[in-house]
């Protein structure tokens, strides 16, 4: 977990800054904060942005519909589509809010923690919400901890969307560091399971001891965004109450899923 951590750290200190991008940021910012409409050479000037180099952000950002611009005043001033983006960011953070409390209601009717994953990029999957199972001993799974795309139970349901043919994804595969170490075969064959049965299991391989079962939340598009994912200790249930589990899961997904989209 803390490993995960650290290598996100270390990638942002060593990453490539693309100037053209930094730049659009700062030159949104700055307009968010200052209010007014603003003609290019003075936002280049206040920003230190060469003059020809900030008017083809700035008019690639009307474009983009970001920013607008009058043809009158030549200012440009925050597009409405920048608040479309913010209000679509904020409206999906409230409804993993509203999933909370689904999220604790089923922690405590089957006695494990309950976790919603969401997939972030590419390459990686966080926690966006979290409920402890209320026994006494108990495992605890911080929102906001990261994971390579393909570990875990959830990993084995975000994979039927990947192809595990592909030399990179492979290599990415080759990298992860497991508690208990497995095959690519092995993991593909887990993968296909999956998806025959609808949930899927991590048995140790990543936490040693720990054992997570996971459903996943299909969009309308049936694409898999999120999932939800039981976690408890190895031998807490036989093989029939882990199926029995697995369905459960896959019909409280069913449940969330009204409340996430």
């Amino acid at each position: 977990m803390d490993s995960s951590e650290v290598g996100d750290s270390s990638k942002s200190a060593n990453a490539v800054i693309v100037k053209p991008v930094s730049n659009a940021i700062r030159i949104l910012r700055h307009l968010s904060q200052i209010g007014t409409p603003e003609r290019s050479v003075d936002i280049a000037r206040q920003l230190a942005i060469n003059p020809s180099t900030c008017f083809n952000i700035l008019r690639t950002l009307v474009n983009e519909e970001v920013v607008e611009f009058s043809a009158m005043s030549k200012r440009y001033s925050v597009g409405l589509g920048l608040a479309r983006l913010v209000e679509q960011l904020v409206t999906q953070g409230n409804r993993v809010q509203l999933a909370k409390p689904l999220l604790q209601n089923l922690a405590a009717r089957l006695r494990v923690t309950i976790t919603l994953w969401r997939r972030m990029s590419p390459d990686r999957i966080v926690i966006v919400s979290s409920a402890a199972s209320p026994t006494d001993v108990r495992i605890d799974m911080a929102e906001g901890q990261r994971l390579p795309i393909l570990m875990g139970a959830s990993g084995r349901l975000f994979a039927n969307q990947i192809n595990l043919d592909d030399p990179d994804i492979q290599s990415a595969f080759e990298k992860i560091r497991w508690a208990r170490p497995m095959p690519l075969d092995t993991y593909r064959e887990e993968v296909e399971l999956a998806a025959e049965r609808g949930w899927a299991m991590d048995d140790g391989h990543f936490s040693v001891g720990i054992l997570a079962v996971a459903a996943p939340v299909y969009s309308p598009s049936r694409s898999i965004d999120f999932t939800v994912s039981a976690v408890m200790f190895r031998g807490q249930r036989d093989e029939e109450g882990l199926a029995d589990l697995g369905k459960a899961l896959i019909e409280f997904c069913d449940e969330v899923a009204c409340v996430l989209y």
